[in-house]
Formats: C-alpha cells, sequence, structure tokens
C-alpha cells in the first residue's frame, strides 16, 4: 500500500467484496498484499455500519445421522394416523434455566476505553449462580404441570 495514508477505491471494494464472499482478513490481505491491519480498517469502516453487528451464533440442535435416520422413520411410521391417534399421544421435554446470567458468550461492539461502561460489561456472580431443570408436557387435550426437576433427571 505504500506510505499513503488512503485507500484506493479499487482497493476498497475489493476487500470488502472478499470479506462479504467469506474470505478472513489474513487471507485478504495476502491476496491483496497489504497490511492485515489495513484490511481489518476497511472493513470496520465500511462493513460494519451498514446493519452489520458483532453476534453471538444462535444454538440449535446437533442432529447427527442416527438422529436424523429415527426421526425419519418415525414420521414415515405415523404420518398417516388419525386423529384418535394423536390424541392418544403425550409429547414431553425438559430444559435446564441458568438462574444467574446466560450460558452463552454475549460479544459488543465498543469505542475505544468503553470497555468498562455498565452497557459493554455483564454482571457475573461466582460459581456460576445455579441453575434449574424444568420438565413439562402436552397432549392433544392441552398442557400438563410444569415440574422442578432435583438432582439428575432420570
Amino acid at each position: 500500500m505504500g506510505k499513503s495514508n488512503e485507500i484506493s477505491q479499487d482497493l476498497r471494494k475489493t476487500s470488502l467484496d472478499l470479506h462479504k464472499s467469506g474470505s478472513s482478513l489474513g487471507a485478504i490481505s495476502k491476496r491483496l498484499k497489504v497490511r492485515r491491519s489495513s484490511v481489518q480498517t476497511i472493513v470496520q469502516k465500511y462493513l460494519y455500519p451498514h446493519n452489520l453487528k458483532g453476534h453471538s451464533a444462535r444454538k440449535n440442535p446437533l442432529l447427527q445421522n442416527r438422529h436424523k435416520k429415527a426421526r425419519l422413520r418415525f414420521s414415515t411410521a405415523h404420518g398417516d394416523k388419525d386423529c384418535t391417534f394423536w390424541r392418544n399421544v403425550l409429547w414431553s421435554d425438559e430444559t435446564k434455566i441458568e438462574l444467574f446470567g446466560h450460558n452463552y458468550h454475549r460479544y459488543v461492539w465498543r469505542k475505544k476505553g468503553q470497555a468498562c461502561k455498565p452497557k459493554n460489561t455483564i454482571p457475573t456472580v461466582k460459581h456460576g449462580g445455579g441453575s434449574i431443570m424444568l420438565w413439562g408436557c402436552f397432549a392433544a387435550g392441552g398442557t400438563g404441570a410444569l415440574h422442578k426437576i432435583g438432582g439428575i433427571m432420570r
């Protein structure tokens, strides 16, 4: 990039296009023969203001092939059942709820020197603050009671 602090329009557009297509900052830097920090500056200055914000990834259940096959077997075996069959089915599930805090990471975009501002911090307690396990069920006739599970659920 030389001694000039100006970034050409072509370099900016190419950097942003490569970043949008999934290329890493390091890969863009090597390909365009510019410092990684220059690429990072371009991406931050021209991409993040355009409705892109840092977020923690959403979680979803990990389904292995055997899980997918079992679901497919269930749906093909029970897909043609009539309403009287489904009236006798009880669906249930359990969940763990964190009592204080969250069991995921939170990311924030902040300016330099503002790390300790309340909007950029997450309150914590020692030893996690605890959690509860809940179990519930529902059927065609309505929902069942919600139960708090103590200890290990078997």
